[in-house]
């Protein structure tokens, strides 16, 4: 079983950029779906970015297309996400999460390995 650690948050003024990243540790990271969701105060867990097996397909959502890209290294069992041009929107604990049986579009419940997220924080 894959398990997940995110890194990467931290405190960002607007406009600036930030790339998270997520390691696995575990067997078969290749096999595993890879996305992105956030999670701010009092909100849903909303998918942010998916990445399929072999990082050729991706899904981003629309409140970040065009400044946010999902990728991932499998050799190096890492999956990212640099952010750019941040906005105090994008405020929340960020997520990392894999499956195996699902597509790069797809939602929270389609995923079941998660790692314990990371806080990011874009000052206005």
């Amino acid at each position: 079983q894959v398990q997940l650690v995110e890194s990467g948050g931290g405190l960002v003024q607007a406009g600036g950029s930030l790339r998270l990243s997520c390691a696995a540790s575990g067997r078969a990271f290749g096999a595993y779906v890879m996305a992105w969701f956030r999670q701010a105060p009092g909100k849903e867990r909303d998918l942010v970015a998916s990445i399929g097996r072999s990082g050729g397909l991706t899904y981003y959502a629309d409140s970040v297309k065009g400044r946010f890209t999902i990728s991932r290294d499998n050799a190096k069992n890492t999956v990212y996400l640099q952010m750019n041009n941040l906005k105090p929107a994008d405020t929340a604990v960020y997520y990392c999460a894999g499956d195996l049986n699902t597509t790069p579009r797809s939602g929270a419940s389609d995923f079941r390995t998660w790692g314990q997220g990371t806080q990011v924080t874009v000052l206005s």
